[in-house]
């Protein structure tokens, strides 16, 4: 981590030279406003008791509240989740949303606690953080290892503690108390908003053939509203491995077959594959939807795909992006491609913030336009200056972030 960490860096500042960015401008974008860092003591049921670790990173309030996930995993650290709050302040920035970056976690694994344990472990992180959150301050969202109940128990736990009912402080909450309509489907059906828009610049003839690792909740939406649009996807994967079908897959009888059965690899397809196979799969685009770093310096040079879909945080090892771009391979990059999710977390708070509710229509009207308008801004820098996409889109959510920064000072 601490490579990609420095990496990450240098990339940065990459793009801030191409800017011409003053020094101290820079400075304060590669380091965050605050840290919170906190310890609980907690009895679990067996009486024993356990001390568990945890931080929210408060990245940059420069466009408005910070805005970012909560995730409960074993492999939270303070570099990571400051890596990631600095990429929440870029997607943002890149979205053109009032909000600025943050990110937190504690540091346990949520499927070794009750629900009865997980429910008071999150009102214990809300007691730990809540003088520092808001609607106008800090927003937290579900992130790896958390999802709507959390997000439920910690508003609950919110509005108990400090006696108001807002309900901007969080998103991703269950519909019925305040969540939006496709807020779940978000970022897999704007991943393929994006594809459509790429597809359209670059006049492909035909429906393109897809590869997806991962078939959870990104790569599981990303799979069904492509497959419902004619694209014709080769290959699926999950935890457990992956299958092949040279006539196609469908998505929706892979997800009916996994209601009953645990393992993607137990499907009857033409051939069972790996995820490293998948990778090197011949297709027109390859959509890395599930873990950081699968396309590393091991497999780069397998990979045959035209275009690689960043669905995942941070699934192409920076290291290998010059030498991905020299086999002509075109990357959409990770805080372009995949902030549908955020996109329709800001839909949320501004629907809580009105206390209106919008139709599924209207909020995949609204993703479609949003969706399409970041990728037109991003295309035409593409375009012009023919550099690496991740760059483009590095220099477009630094511009943003560097005048707000520099009007503030």
């Amino acid at each position: 981590m601490e490579e990609k960490y420095q990496v990450f860096q240098k990339r940065i500042k990459e793009a801030a030279s191409f800017l011409k960015l003053k020094n101290f401008i820079l400075e304060k974008i590669e380091k965050p406003d605050r840290i919170l860092k906190f310890y609980i003591p907690f009895k679990r049921e067996n009486n024993k008791v356990i001390f568990l670790e945890g931080l929210r990173v408060q990245h940059s309030n420069a466009l408005g509240p910070y805005k970012g996930g909560i995730r409960f995993s074993e492999k939270v650290s303070e570099e990571i989740i400051s890596i990631l709050a600095l990429e929440m302040t870029l997607k943002c920035a890149l979205s053109n949303l009032p909000f600025g970056g943050g990110k937190g976690g504690l540091k346990i694994n949520p499927n070794l606690f009750s629900e009865k344990e997980l429910k008071k472990i999150s009102s214990l992180v809300v007691q730990k953080i809540y003088p520092f959150l808001g609607p106008d301050l800090d927003v937290p969202a579900p992130d790896l290892g958390t999802n709507e109940k959390i997000m439920l128990w910690m508003l609950k736990e919110y509005q108990r503690i400090t006696g108001k009912k807002d309900l901007a402080v969080f998103t991703g909450k269950p519909l019925n108390f305040g969540g939006s309509n496709l807020r779940r489907e978000a970022t897999g059906l704007g991943g393929v908003f994006l594809l459509e828009a790429l597809l359209k610049k670059l006049n492909f003839s035909s429906f393109p053939t897809l590869a997806i690792q991962g078939f959870g909740n990104v790569g599981s939406f990303f799979a069904k509203f492509a497959f419902e649009r004619g694209f014709k996807i080769l290959a699926i994967s999950d935890i457990s491995g992956g299958i092949f079908s040279s006539k196609g897959l469908n998505p929706f009888e892979i997800e009916r077959f996994l209601t009953s059965k645990k393992s993607l690899s137990q499907f009857p397809a033409e051939k069972k594959i790996s995820n490293e196979e998948l990778l090197s799969l011949k297709v027109d685009v390859l959509v890395p939807a599930a873990l950081e770093n699968v396309i590393n310096k091991k497999n780069a040079k397998n990979i045959k795909a035209k275009i690689i879909v960043e669905m995942a945080n941070s699934p192409v090892d920076l290291t290998v992006d010059e030498f991905l771009r020299k086999k002509g391979i075109l990357q959409m990059p990770d805080i372009l491609a995949n902030a549908g999710g955020v996109i329709v977390s800001y839909f949320e708070w501004l629907q809580n913030k009105k206390r209106e509710k919008w139709s599924s229509a209207k909020v995949e009207k609204m993703l479609k336009l949003k969706m399409v308008k970041n990728f037109e801004r991003f295309w035409e820098l593409y375009q012009k200056k023919k550099i690496h996409p991740r760059k483009c889109a590095f220099i477009l959510a630094l511009l943003k972030v560097a005048q707000k920064i520099e009007n503030k000072i």
